[in-house]
Order: structure tokens, then sequence, then C-alpha cells
């Protein structure tokens, strides 16, 4: 009988809060033309002599506000948290993950599957919503790793999941759970996820239309009225324009209409990292408390909470059939 292999895909983390860590991290992620759709030849002298001469430092800064003292990167963490968990729900299947930005290396990781004798891989890959910058990326990096193995196992790739059920539920379990340990009601809620370039849409990226069908099956599983909740995009880069409306543009508007507690969940990314735990939890709540507003929760991601867990089973199960 083919021995069938389980692999989560993540973005990856830099391996340390340090600027020489980050400057390897931001090479390789900003190396990526499926991120940056800017001819090499323009971009390459931009990135190599004027971002990796300042980012890295300023990034590390950030970086060291979301390591913790044990568990270190929260990315990692989480990631190694949904590994160990999801294998124990399929305790004869191995399950392993990969990064595609640091390591381990996705290419380490499926070297070490199919010594093995892992004949077929069902990757899953960390994206709910499809992007190019994400899940093309991760499948082209896939691809790159399997170029340099002689006996390539079968591949499935789960498609992407933005109103699964089980992912749904999911992330309003947590909501609810979330919201109930608050010693105050929120007046809104914010739905922040990541943005990327409006010319990326405009050429056929479908991020867009998966991030509202998120936003309308969580908005429907709560219950929420119209009036209650808005949808953002966070994380900009460059000075290309972005899918609007932006995050904090949002939340300073927010309190400028009286609105003074707010609640923001990040349903696009599966683990708390830099974008979630410092970008709003940190950046965004200061614009917030600035602009005159007076409490913002960053909830928790889906992380390692057993709704998530059971819900990745769910999806394993259903586009894993026949090899499970």
């Amino acid at each position: 009988m083919n021995l069938t292999g389980i692999l989560i895909v993540q973005l990856g983390t830099p391996d340390e809060p340090t600027g020489p860590a980050l400057r390897r991290y931001l090479k390789q992620f900003l190396s990526d033309p499926r991120l940056i759709e800017i001819p090499k030849l323009i971009w390459w002298p931009i990135l190599n002599l004027l971002i990796l001469n300042l980012r890295p430092k300023q990034s590390a800064k950030k970086y060291a506000r979301v390591w913790d003292e044990k568990t270190g990167s929260p990315l990692m963490h989480f990631t190694q948290m949904q590994t160990k968990l999801l294998q124990e729900k399929f305790p004869g299947t191995p399950v392993e993950f990969g990064m595609q930005i640091g390591n381990p290396a996705l290419l380490e990781t499926i070297k070490k599957m199919v010594a093995q004798g892992i004949e077929k891989i069902i990757v899953f890959p960390m994206y709910p919503q499809y992007s190019a910058t994400t899940t093309a990326s991760a499948m082209d990096c896939l691809g790159q790793a399997l170029q340099k193995i002689r006996r390539v196992p079968a591949i499935r790739f789960i498609p992407p999941y933005y109103q699964h059920p089980a992912y749904i539920k999911a992330l309003a379990t947590i909501i609810r759970e979330q919201e109930a340990k608050l010693s105050w009601k929120p007046d809104h809620h914010l739905i922040s996820f990541h943005g990327i370039p409006i010319s990326y849409c405009q050429r056929g990226d479908v991020y867009a239309t998966h991030v509202k069908r998120t936003t309308f099956a969580l908005v429907k599983e709560m219950g929420w009225s119209r009036d209650y909740w808005t949808q953002s995009f966070q994380s900009l880069f460059g000075r290309e324009e972005w899918l609007k409306p932006y995050t904090e543009e949002t939340l300073k508007k927010m309190a400028a209409k009286g609105i003074k507690k707010v609640f923001v969940s990040t349903p696009g990314f599966t683990s708390d990292c830099l974008e979630t735990i410092d970008e709003i939890g940190h950046e965004a709540k200061e614009v917030f408390l600035e602009a005159g507003g007076e409490e913002l929760f960053q909830c928790p991601c889906l992380n390692d909470h057993p709704a998530w867990i059971e819900a990745m089973k769910t999806i394993v199960e259903e586009e894993g059939a026949g090899w499970l």
C-alpha cells in the first residue's frame, strides 16, 4: 500500500529577531516574482541597494516585540503546534510542515518525507483565500523543491477554503470565546485582511473576491447586523495603490465617528505573526487610541485552537479522500 503524508505549508519566519536574520529573510521573501511584479532589472537594485540596507533593522525591532522568550517566533510556534495536533488526528499518517522562506525549508521537509517512503503527499497551504502572492507562490516553491528530487511523490494540493463551513465555524468559535472574556462590549467589529496591490486583482487575482466571501460567511455565522462590522485591508508595502479601505485609516474614521471600542479579527491569517500581534495589537491600536478610541482588542488567530485543528482534519479528510 502506498504511504500518504500530510504537508503543512506556511510562509516562514526569520530565525531570530536580529538585523542579519531579517536581511536573509527579507531578501528571499522580496525576491519572489509572485510577490513583487516589477521587472527584475528595475527591482533588484531597489531591493539590494535600498530596502535591504534600511528595512532589516526596522523589522528586527518589530519582531523583537512579538518574539517570546520560551517559544520564539509565534508563527513558528503555532505551526509546530498545528502539525503536532493534526498528527494526533491522523496517527497512522505522517504530518510535517515546511516553510517557503527560512527554515525548515520545503525542500528539506519533502526530502525527509520521501526518505520515509511516502509516495503521496496532501499539501495543506495555510492560506484560506487564494492569491498569486501566497497560494501560487507556495505552489511555485513546492515545484522548485520537487525539481531537486529524483523520486517525486504524487501531490494533491488542498484548494482555497475561504468559505468552508469548518473554517468559518472555527473563526466564529474563537471570536465568541474571546469576546466573552472581555470586560467591555465592542461598539464595532473590524475584520482585517492582508492587502495586495489593486493592479494584481485587475490582472486576474481572485483574492479580493475570496476575502468578500469569507467576510460574508463569517458575518452570517456571527449574526451581525450590517452596521456592526467593517472589513478592511492592512500590511501595505510600497507606493502602489492597494485594496481598500485601509485598516489604520478605517480605525481613525471610526474614532472620529465616536466608535470607542473595537474588536479586530484577522481571518486571513491562520497563525498569529508580526502582522497580527504587532501590526494590529500594537501599531493599529496606537493609531486608534491617538485618534480618540478607548479600547482595541486584537483577536487571536486560529492558531492551535481545537476548533481549527478539527477543521483542518475535516478539510484534509475531504480533499484526501481515497488517499487516507
